[in-house]
């Protein structure tokens, strides 16, 4: 006799059991335990450490890490031993930003120390918030001894590995003009400019003729146009393509620089684009990289018109100290008034700016520290060609980046709050003094770890007030979560790591550099795989940002509607690696699918359990046989998707079995067998195998994407331990025999024509009906009869 009781007792899935899932979870801990075990396969993420650089953290990168969270649980489910370290991204200039607009503050004006401690106080703030959402998101990570890569330990690593690198002659110290962000006072790398199309000013300028050598002649005039007038005072040659008819007569002559009056020589010249502007173009030190290649190329003396506070230099004249957009407006006019000034266009201009910033970057030359990468760049592309890319068509991003590096990267920063280089300098012979592997230092306001210079014997030192780009610290991640230096064992288990997930928008830094940096170190790649996610988009489609007002915070959505509900709509919103739109809307839709699982397994949870050791699967009815071969081919769907870590793949394939086949056709053609009404104990016992082998199956199959509700129905119904101890249930696949699956589509078609008969005739579903049965569905003709009441 069945029980009409259901044993899951709510009527409705209530998102507050999430937490008391969580409380659950963070006591036993031996559910995503991790430690060395050469029994088992060895499964590392190295987690891309979030930053928080202000409120709130972006809804994208929300589902971001929750797909993270759903590879790790797919990996356990595959038999794996994961280890699925978190940390907190907390060092360099969005921080400072941060801190000096939360404060009101100039970073460079309340003393090194207060400010480094006020950016400590904003983050740990920040940081909290963001440990919040991945706790409540359901993160299986380490979460409870979570790493911050500003901490001593971290930096010491960053410190040692430099030291490491310096020692086998990788480093070296250059002025070279360099990418400039006079907005964030610092140096910056070709990978943290970003190139957007801003609106300009394309200026058409005189510059008149020369007098030729050795006699005179009628002074002419050429026609440049540029659109950093600015930078006048810095001409020093002007070029046009050798192929360029209108200027074939002027080359090697020279022409006169206005305001200026100094004299340039015009220079034929493969790179002057002859249809952009006049085709003729001056060559400043520095408008842009091409100007940087050509003083190289040309043997040309460089002017510095632009100094690091972002205002004209004195060589820029009368025009010394202005602002850069000042200045521009200020030569234009004087050129207007001398009769100089052929035309102004508005244009749009593809503009270098700063990635932090948004602010345009000059190039300016100063002394910085340098890391070799040229020499590797052919080894990097044997590790890219070599690498697995989920999904395969973002590996040309690194590709095609490593193909466009043209010089070694520049890791100086003159910024606070970052690793410090550690470096102390003899004030006797000016060498630099590197100390010990080991410690965290910092040599602006600490004493050298050593009484003497290693070259001189020198005694006095001035410690190096520069720091690190922030890459060079996130780059070696891998390094930090295996205990590289620190723990053989563990490193020789865990290293080189399984995986690293992260954004397409960071595959030429954070990607490229830990590829370089642990690759110089290791002589290994750091991983075997890469994991690339799109960007999340707002409901038009665009990105989000805080200067749109479009970014959505994730916290409030996953309280209203559950981890499971955001995390179910992150799986099945679009395909791995493209971009996807995040809305509310969107979001709040998903909570129909999970409504439907849990009143499927309350239904399902009427009835007894039956144990497989009982059933002789070539004896159940055929009903039963039919839908458990549809559940063998769910499971290979699914198991495609995991296996290529793409969640969109079984968050739709179990979203379709369940809502179109499961639920409205299977269910109802069994519930009266189920029911036993009508039905004997073995058709019965048929039945209630196959509604919970099926119900246990889905479970299965949807634990790393929605754990919570999963984990809580498996508890109340099939086992006293958590379903994330499980492995998948690959042996359901046995269930594909013979040729069941061919009369899916005549069960569906006869069962919607029987419906929609009934509508038609204004009956209810339960109403008496006078139909035949096809022939072909004779093997399931009781139970069609009596889910239809057929007469």
């Amino acid at each position: 006799m069945i029980s009409m009781e259901p044993k899951i007792k709510e009527k409705v899935w209530d998102v507050r059991i999430e937490e008391e899932l969580l409380k659950r979870w963070s006591e036993e801990k031996d559910i995503y335990e991790f430690k060395v075990d050469y029994s088992r396969r060895p499964f590392v993420i190295d987690t891309p450490p979030p930053y928080p650089s202000g409120r709130p953290w972006h809804i994208g990168a929300a589902a971001h890490y929750a797909q993270i969270d759903m590879i790790a649980r797919t990996a356990r489910m595959l038999g794996y031993n994961v280890y699925f370290p978190i940390g907190i991204d907390r060092n360099g200039l969005p921080v400072e930003i941060y801190t000096e607009k939360k404060y009101k503050i100039s970073m460079r004006s309340i003393g090194r120390e207060r400010f480094l401690e006020l950016c400590k106080n904003a983050l740990d703030e920040l940081e909290q918030e963001m440990v919040e959402i991945m706790r409540r998101l359901g993160l299986s990570g380490t979460l409870d001894n979570y790493y911050r890569t500003d901490s001593e330990e971290f930096r010491a690593l960053t410190q040692a590995t430099f030291i490491e690198l310096w020692n086998r002659g990788l480093i070296y110290e250059d002025t070279r003009p360099n990418n400039y962000c006079y907005e964030c006072g610092t140096t910056i790398a070709d990978a943290e400019i970003v190139y957007k199309d801003m609106p300009t000013r394309l200026v058409y300028i005189n510059f008149k003729l020369s007098e030729g050598e050795g006699e005179e002649e009628d002074r002419g005039n050429i026609t440049i146009a540029t659109t950093r007038p600015e930078l006048l005072c810095s001409c020093r040659a002007v070029i046009v393509n050798p192929d360029d008819a209108r200027y074939k007569h002027l080359h090697y002559k020279h022409a006169i620089v206005p305001i200026y009056n100094n004299k340039v020589k015009i220079i034929p010249h493969p790179s002057a684009d002859m249809n952009f502007g006049s085709g003729a173009v001056m060559v400043c030190s520095y408008g842009d990289h091409n100007d940087v290649q050509l003083f190289r190329e040309l043997a040309l003396q460089e002017v510095i018109a632009i100094d690091t506070n972002g205002l004209m230099s004195i060589n820029a004249g009368k025009y010394s100290g202005m602002k850069i957009s000042d200045a521009r407006d200020a030569i234009i006019e004087d050129l207007r008034s001398q009769g100089l000034l052929i035309k102004v266009e508005d244009i749009m201009h593809r503009t270098p700016v700063c990635e932090r910033s948004n602010t345009p970057i000059e190039i300016i030359p100063m002394k910085e520290y340098y890391l070799k990468q040229l020499e590797f760049i052919d080894t990097l592309k044997g590790i890219a060609y070599n690498m697995k890319f989920y999904p395969e068509m973002h590996r040309h991003i690194l590709l095609n980046w490593l193909n466009s590096i043209t010089i070694d990267w520049p890791i100086s920063r003159r910024r606070f709050y970052a690793t410090e280089i550690p470096i102390w300098y003899c004030k006797s012979c000016g060498k630099a003094n590197l100390p010990e592997k080991g410690r965290y230092y910092r040599p602006w306001i600490d004493k050298p770890p050593f009484d003497r210079c290693s070259y001189c014997n020198g005694r006095d030192f001035i410690g190096e007030d520069r720091t690190f780009d922030t890459w060079m610290d996130s780059s070696i991640t891998p390094l930090f979560i295996s205990r590289y230096g620190k723990d053989e064992e563990f490193f020789k288990y865990t290293y080189p790591i399984a995986l690293r997930p992260q954004a397409k928008d960071i595959v030429r830094t954070w990607l490229h550099y830990t590829i370089l940096r642990c690759y110089q170190l290791t002589g290994k790649a750091p991983f075997a795989s890469a994991w690339i996610m799109g960007y999340g988009l707002d409901e038009k489609g665009e990105r989000m940002s805080k200067s749109k007002g479009n970014v959505i915070d994730p916290l409030p959505i996953i309280k209203r509607y559950g981890a499971d509900t955001f995390r179910f709509w992150s799986a099945s919103e679009v395909n791995l690696g493209y971009d996807f739109r995040c809305s509310e809307q969107r979001i709040a839709g998903t909570q129909k699918f999970l409504t439907k699982l849990w009143n499927t397994a309350r239904f399902i949870s009427l009835f007894p359990i039956i144990d497989d050791s009982s059933i002789d699967l070539s004896t159940l009815e055929a009903t039963d046989r039919w839908i458990l071969a549809e559940l063998s081919i769910l499971v290979e769907r699914c198991m495609k998707g995991y296996n290529e870590f793409n969640f969109f793949i079984p968050s739709n394939a179990v979203r379709e079995f369940l809502w179109n086949l499961f639920a409205p056709h299977y269910i109802e053609m069994v519930k009266a067998r189920a029911y036993a009404q009508g039905f004997n104990e073995h058709e019965q016992r048929s039945a209630c195998y196959t509604l919970h082998k099926c119900l246990s199956t889905i479970l299965l199959l949807l634990a790393p994407i929605t754990p919570f509700i999963t984990d809580h129905i498996w508890r109340i119904l099939y086992s006293d331990k958590s379903i994330h101890t499980n492995t998948f249930p690959v042996d359901v696949i046995k269930y594909n025999r013979g040729d069941m699956r061919k009369y899916t589509g005549m069960i569906v078609e006869f069962n919607s024509s029987i419906w929609n008969r009934k509508k038609s005739e204004g009956k209810s579903l339960k109403d008496p009906i006078d139909v035949s049965i096809p022939e072909v569905l004779e093997p399931f003709k009781k139970d069609l009869i009596a889910m239809h009441n057929i007469q």
